[in-house]
Parts: structure tokens; sequence; C-alpha cells
């Protein structure tokens, strides 16, 4: 486990991460789904999740993007 992130935080590694694949804000559960994009921030659909700019924030809470946690696929 990397220090200072929770197991299953991104935590800025995009090794960890495809480009379809969901992530969920640790703070708010807000998940960012590159399927659809951002609308807060007038992102896309079909933008990955590493490809969103340095500056980019949950669109809930305003949680930095290295906190966000990786989903699971179904």
């Amino acid at each position: 486990m990397s220090e200072g992130f929770f197991g299953g935080s991104y935590g800025g590694d995009n090794g960890k991460i495809g480009p379809a694949t969901r992530l969920e804000c640790k703070i708010c559960w807000h998940v960012y789904d590159p399927a659809k994009g951002d609308d807060y921030w007038q992102i896309p659909p079909g933008t990955p999740f590493a490809s969103l700019p340095d500056h980019w924030s949950c669109p809930e809470c305003d949680a930095h993007k290295d906190g966000f946690m990786v989903l699971e696929d179904a």
C-alpha cells in the first residue's frame, strides 16, 4: 500500500487505471465515469480519468483527483 493513500486509491498512478476505469471520490462518493465525462468542468464524454487536466477536482466537494478510489468493474 502506498504511504499516505488508502488501499485502492488512484494516488496519481495512471498505471492503476485504464481508459474506461471509473473512480469514486473518497470524501463524497461522486463517481467519475469516463463514458459520461463531467458537465461541471466541461469534460466531454469519452475522456479517461488519466487525461483530466491537473486542475480538475471533484465537482461535488472539490477533493483533489489523487484521492479518488479505483472502482472495480462489475
